[in-house]
């Protein structure tokens, strides 16, 4: 698991989050998720407890706002489902602006839209606070599957390559005077799928049979860092700690 790789998402930051060990991270994280899904929909002040806890954590670890901002734009396809739902919906109906609204179809929209959110900017947190490799390092240690995590290090140690080859695949194609733009142009982009597949498979075999002769047993050989020390495991449980205590808080009010 030696891959130095930098992923887009990652924000080098001197900060106390990123010095945390991986895989404190992801299980603060994880839990925290779990929390939140597990709170009922109608706890509206709950939902604004975790945001305030996801933004101290933003503070901590220093990443902006509108970097968050931007790159949580990828749930809007759930956003769009769920602004349908409160016309969908069935049961009672309210009227807002002369539009007739299901409540239980507001309740959907409003819990779609809150837990996604929320998960989605904590997700986003623990990758702009930790590196692909560390990520990987962190699943390692909370026992992850090893076939899971050797697929991934090699998907990313070998990504680059293969986005380099497809890369010059199309500016050969291109070089030719061929620039397949419509649907019935399909069959060059396939052909070239289908290229940049037996090469990566190729690619694969001969790596493995390097590995195996200098004595792969099945298992990645691991860095001599040790884990996570108990203070950082304290340091991490603040979050999901204080999320189960908003949630109970909330339902027992």
């Amino acid at each position: 698991m030696g891959a130095g790789h930098a992923h887009p998402l990652h924000l080098h930051r001197p900060s106390p989050v990123h010095r945390l060990a991986p895989e404190v991270k992801i299980l603060a994280m994880l839990l925290f998720t779990v929390v939140v899904v597990a709170t009922p929909r109608e706890e509206f002040a709950a939902f604004g407890g975790y945001a305030l806890l996801l933004a101290a954590v933003a503070v901590t670890a220093r990443v902006p706002a509108s970097w968050l901002a931007k790159r949580a734009t990828i749930e809007l396809p759930f956003v769009v489902l769920a602004v349908a739902l409160p016309f969908a919906g069935h049961g009672d109906r309210v009227d807002w602006l002369g539009l007739s609204l299901s409540v239980d179809g507001l309740y959907g929209a409003w819990n779609i839209f809150a837990k996604g959110t929320l998960g989605v900017v904590a997700s986003l947190l623990l990758a702009a606070s930790t590196t692909m490799r560390d990520l990987i390092l962190g699943l390692d240690r909370l026992r992850c599957p090893a076939v899971f995590t050797q697929i991934a290090t090699f998907m990313l140690r070998y990504l680059d390559i293969l986005v380099e080859d497809a890369r010059r695949m199309r500016i050969a194609r291109l070089s030719r005077g061929y620039d397949p733009r419509f649907l019935w142009q399909v069959k060059a982009f396939a052909v070239s799928v289908g290229s940049l597949f037996l090469r990566a498979y190729e690619r694969g075999e001969r790596v493995y049979l390097a590995m195996v002769s200098r004595g792969y047993d099945g298992r990645m050989p691991r860095p001599d860092t040790g884990g996570a020390s108990a203070a950082q495991w304290a340091q991490s449980a603040a979050l999901p700690v204080a999320a189960a205590a908003i949630a109970v808080t909330a339902v027992l009010r």
